[in-house]
């Protein structure tokens, strides 16, 4: 009984939380969307987002665009992931570290960077004499600069848990390089590569900031089209109906995740292969291709927007110091420290709570399940009264942004050895010294780790601030929104400048996450997931 109400009343808090900022604005979102306003009947069909062509095609290319991303995230990362777990070259150990990068990047950022290399007055489509304006390559090629980066790193974890003594077994029967491969090696990795694509595909399925920028009006996402219904065209009933529609959608993607990766996940204990230096031609050839990739996509946007920033002029670097931007960086610093902090404890409620229930384990992966679209459309409806709150702002910052404490620190506590604590307890210590003394310090790192991604996710956070902000509560993404919006080449070159600031706080976050060392363990994705 003592356990069982220790438990409860740790998890009260973050379920209120859940219900209140999560489950109530999703019902709220359901009645809107399925009886709309009862009083003049202008309730919409619920299948009236297939039925209508417009609405249909958002939706398919919303799930097209999401499942080709996997498709050239698995083409391109599968054989990078090869490359760097199996050769052993100068400077691999800062190229796993800097594969960290793009997952602390705000997502305007990452716009703003394929924009400089790819759209007017882009770096390479200038030198290339390449329009790729109003085309799907964009998107396409932003999506992959996020999650490239993802597959990579779950391909370099998985393929060290393939077991050498299996490959040795298969060559020694006489399988070819390739054959050992497919028949000893893929079974190994496919649980760590599906899990990966499943969280590949919700993040482009339902991402907004990026479509928002790169998609324009024939390529955006679902998700753009219900800020615009909302926004501009004051449509909410079909709307929540499109955000009912996503969350079906997003919600099965996740069931499929979890129930594939359990029918595939067969841990053991294996020998890893041993990393060898690359000795010929052929396999420096293979290094540098590989690197060339990650150049390619996770770099270059990063390199692009410095490089436009730097021949930006003074003037553009003038923004700078303007009150307005002054201003955002000072909302941008205390909104994310506060939801840090409020994440924080969130988090570690939730993960100390859940150690025992399975139950609390999956709620703390809701707020990955819906959208940041769909949270602030669903608050937007249920507590207009306090859209223009400052605390409810914040809230729905910490809310999306604690997850990644409380799965860092749930997976430290998992392996965590029983004997630490029970020894601290056997000796006196009550459960608070025993937390304080010996938990608490054995947990740290996943907990800064987590803190520094709930740091980065508030950092960046898009959605929610058009939704629920007011102007003088403009952060530094809404800011390089608004410079975006502007005409003129002096708008976009302080877009870019902004954006370096942005780059330069994202940074240190990502400095915060990695810390001195290099983890060998795939909590890394697991956090990020």
């Amino acid at each position: 009984m003592a356990s069982i109400r220790r438990q409860s009343l740790l998890a009260a808090l973050p379920l209120l939380c859940l219900v209140v900022l999560l489950a109530a604005p999703v019902l709220r979102l359901a009645f809107e969307g399925f009886w709309g306003d009862l009083a003049t009947g202008t309730a919409p069909s619920p299948w009236a987002v297939w039925t209508d062509p417009y609405l249909r095609w958002r939706v398919l290319w919303s799930l097209l665009q999401a499942g080709a991303t996997c498709v050239a995230a698995l083409l391109l990362g599968l054989p990078v992931a090869w490359v760097l777990a199996r050769w052993e070259f100068a400077g691999r150990g800062l190229v796993l570290r800097l594969l960290m990068l793009p997952f602390v990047v705000p997502t305007l950022v990452a716009a703003l960077g394929v924009l400089a290399l790819w759209g007017p007055r882009g770096v390479l489509s200038n030198a290339l004499g390449l329009d790729l304006q109003d085309s799907p390559w964009l998107l396409l090629y932003g999506n992959l600069f996020f999650n490239l980066c993802l597959v990579v790193r779950a391909g370099v974890d998985a393929l060290g848990q393939v077991n050498a003594q299996r490959v040795a077994a298969a060559r020694t029967l006489g399988a070819t390089p390739w054959r050992a491969f497919w028949r000893v090696e893929w079974p190994a990795i496919a649980p760590w590569l599906v899990s990966s694509l499943c969280l590949v595909f919700l993040y482009c399925f339902a991402g907004f900031g990026l479509a928002l920028v790169l998609g324009g009006q024939r390529y955006a996402t679902v998700e753009v089209e219900i800020y615009t219904l909302v926004a501009h065209e004051l449509q909410l009933a079909p709307a929540s109906l499109l955000a009912l529609w996503m969350l079906l959608l997003t919600g099965a993607v996740a069931w499929g995740y979890a129930a594939i990766e359990k029918r595939l996940a067969t841990p053991s204990r294996t020998q890893p292969i041993a990393r060898q230096s690359p000795s010929r031609p052929a396999h420096w050839l293979g290094v540098a291709a590989a690197l060339a990739v990650l150049l390619f996509f996770c770099a270059a946007p990063i390199v692009a927007i410095v490089w436009r920033a730097a021949h930006a002029g003074w003037n553009s670097w003038a923004v700078l110091a303007e009150p307005e931007t002054l201003a955002a960086l000072w909302n941008t610093l205390r909104f994310s420290a506060i939801a840090l902090l409020l994440a924080t404890l969130l988090g570690l409620l939730h993960a100390l709570a859940a150690q025992t229930s399975i139950a609390l384990r999956a709620a703390a992966f809701l707020p990955f399940v819906v959208s940041p679209i769909t949270v602030a459309f669903g608050l937007l409806l249920l507590y207009p009264q306090w859209t223009a709150s400052l605390a409810l702002l914040l809230c729905a910052y910490a809310v999306l942004a604690y997850p990644f404490v409380a799965k860092s620190l749930g997976a430290a506590l998992d392996s965590l050895p029983d004997h630490l604590p029970q020894a601290a307890r056997s000796l006196g210590a009550n459960p608070w010294r025993v937390f304080w003394r010996v938990t608490l310090p054995l947990v740290a790192p996943a907990l800064r780790r987590g803190m520094a991604f709930a740091a980065a996710t508030a950092l960046g956070e898009f959605a929610v601030t058009l939704f629920l902000s007011r102007p003088e509560w403009a952060t530094l993404t809404t800011l390089v929104y608004q410079h975006l919006g502007r005409p003129g080449a002096a708008n976009s070159d302080a877009a870019l400048v902004l954006a370096c600031l942005l780059m330069a706080l994202a940074l240190l976050a990502f400095w915060l996450i990695e810390g001195p060392e290099v983890s060998n363990r795939s909590d890394t994705i697991a956090d990020h997931a």
